[in-house]
């Protein structure tokens, strides 16, 4: 038996029918930054984006940039999930009428996915740490005011040290496979990125006419991006 934690607007506790007939304790609060100060302890959240995309997808990321380290699932309805993109920073995904068995699937593999993860691993290469909990990042110990996007490309570069990826494979990993934008908004995400790092804008290495890489300092070369405990 899992504790579950809605957060809906209607501050109803109707916004999963299934729920009530299984045997999770759930706790149901407003959907506002205010109330997630003193949000009960949960096993996982469900966040009611039925009637709000807008609003869903930009409490999504407050939660994750907050350090939110139990699952998110979205409950959306069937036409809500064409809105739904790997920016939101959920773990899943539901529909609003999921029957009993559906819905306690989704609970028990979210959980379990989120009790083999590591939430507090941390990479840590030249000069850079990166917090994939918190969602932060620190260059020699100075915090970097990091857009969502901009941590994501960060860390999907500092992961794979001196590895070149082209912009299609960019942003393939770190916009999703399913974004329409062009490349050059990797472009611009990396001249952000490179002004934000300061002296270190060097570390995110253009390869002319192949794409970008993390650079890594000679005295990291023997272990570069190692997690950090």
């Amino acid at each position: 038996m899992a504790q579950l934690l809605i957060l809906t607007p209607a501050a109803n506790d109707d916004v999963l029918p299934a729920l009530p007939l299984l045997s999770h304790r759930v706790r149901v609060i407003p959907a506002s930054p205010e109330q997630l100060v003193k949000a009960p302890e949960s096993d996982l959240v469900f966040l009611d984006a039925r009637t709000n995309l807008a609003g869903a997808k930009a409490l999504c990321q407050i939660l994750r940039t907050t350090g939110l380290s139990v699952p998110l699932v979205l409950v959306v309805t069937e036409g809500g999930l064409t809105a739904v993109t790997p920016d939101w920073g959920v773990d899943d995904v539901v529909l609003e009428h999921a029957g009993p068995a559906e819905v306690d699937a989704r609970i028990r593999l979210a959980i379990g996915r989120s009790q083999r993860s590591t939430p507090n691993e941390r990479i840590q290469t030249s000069g850079v740490v990166i917090d994939e909990a918190s969602y932060s990042a620190k260059v020699h110990g100075r915090p970097l005011d990091l857009t969502y996007k901009e941590f994501e490309l960060l860390r999907f570069l500092a992961a794979h040290p001196s590895r070149v990826f082209t912009r299609e494979q960019l942003l393939s990993e770190v916009w999703g496979y399913d974004y329409f934008g062009g490349t050059r908004t990797v472009d611009v995400h990396v001249r952000r990125l490179r002004a934000k790092l300061g002296d270190l804008e060097s570390l995110i290495g253009t390869v002319r006419n192949v794409g970008y890489r993390f650079n890594v300092h000679e005295d990291d070369e023997g272990a570069p991006a190692v997690p950090a405990r």
